[in-house]
């Protein structure tokens, strides 16, 4: 494989997790060799009157140099609704080639749905769901120190004295999930420098629990107004590539100002991918319940392909 389809295959895969996280069970693998996917966009989840699926395959030169292909399923998007909303698509791919765009796709075709929801037509006749699905996940974990050797020496270069602006913020934690034994659990803190990032995770590292987990995958986004780029990092912490998918997760969600540390407790049964997909729910979900998700259009906005992103350097302690 050339070092450019790997690289568009990685991209793929990181994007492929990130939407999975997202949209649960809106999101639907129809063909997973192929990279075939079905998502099931509604104007309102919970009672929905306007619904579309939209289906897509991703070619090996997306997202460097082509775009998805892509299928728009609905009985009742037919002639110049149909034409506008592809032109829309279309559109929104001009205007960001090389970056991954079904994020961006998805919300514009909920944002159509919405603004049809509020017209005065009525809605097309939709079948009433007969069971309600039980979401609700009894996560009652209590997780036990593997070993109080086992806690990692952090070269964190906190100062001691530190301006009163730069107070350690608040730290949430997210409820556990738990899969064959291993247990990843997500915490969350608003950040507004890189000094701050390093005192949360001091913080952190002060429970026993936390500094004992076989691994602490984490990404922050600041925002710099003055420059209006971002400044962003992340740390694999020995769960290679996870650093990164978390950070992409973060990008496509669009969030600033924060950070999210993932610990893993490894349980002895070996996850394969599913690992990243339980990092990435534990981010979302902590996200999404601190209100830190935005609106599709804020995420247009900075998901353009002109953004520029400075680099913090990165930790050499591995």
């Amino acid at each position: 494989m050339a070092e450019g389809d790997a690289g568009s295959d990685q991209r793929q895969n990181e994007e492929i997790e990130a939407m999975a996280a997202i949209y649960g069970e809106e999101w639907c693998v129809i063909d997973d060799c192929a990279k075939i996917f079905c998502i099931r966009i509604s104007d309102d989840i919970d009672d929905p009157k306007w619904t579309l699926c939209l289906q897509v395959m991703l070619p090996s030169e997306y997202p460097g140099t082509a775009p998805p292909i892509y299928q728009l399923n609905a009985p009742w998007l037919k002639g110049q609704e149909r034409a506008e909303l592809s032109n829309s698509l279309e559109e929104i791919y001009i205007q960001n080639i090389g970056e991954s765009i079904l994020y961006l796709w998805v919300e514009k075709i909920r944002d159509v749905l919405i603004q049809k929801s509020q017209m005065k037509e009525p809605g097309p006749d939709l079948q009433k769901k007969t069971e309600e699905e039980n979401v609700d996940v009894e996560e009652d974990l209590i997780v036990t120190s593997q070993s109080e050797n086992s806690a990692k020496a952090l070269d964190l270069n906190v100062v001691e004295n530190q301006p009163e602006i730069e107070e350690l913020p608040p730290i949430d934690h997210g409820v556990p999930i738990t899969d064959r034994r291993s247990t990843f659990q997500a915490h969350l803190a608003p950040v507004v420098c890189p000094k701050q990032v390093k005192m949360v995770l001091a913080k952190l590292y002060e429970t026993k629990k936390i500094a004992s987990a076989t691994h602490n995958i984490y990404a922050y986004r600041i925002y710099c107004e003055d420059k209006h780029t971002f400044l962003q990092d992340c740390e694999d912490d020995g769960e290679t590539a996870a650093g990164g998918r978390l950070l992409h997760l973060m990008e496509i969600l669009n969030v600033r100002n924060v950070m999210v540390v993932v610990s893993r407790w490894y349980g002895g049964i070996l996850l394969g991918p599913d690992r990243f997909k339980h990092i990435n729910n534990c981010a979302r979900n902590i996200l999404v319940e601190k209100s830190y998700t935005s609106s599709p259009e804020e995420s247009s906005k900075s998901l353009g392909k002109n953004k520029k992103v400075k680099k913090d350097k990165k930790r050499n302690d591995h």
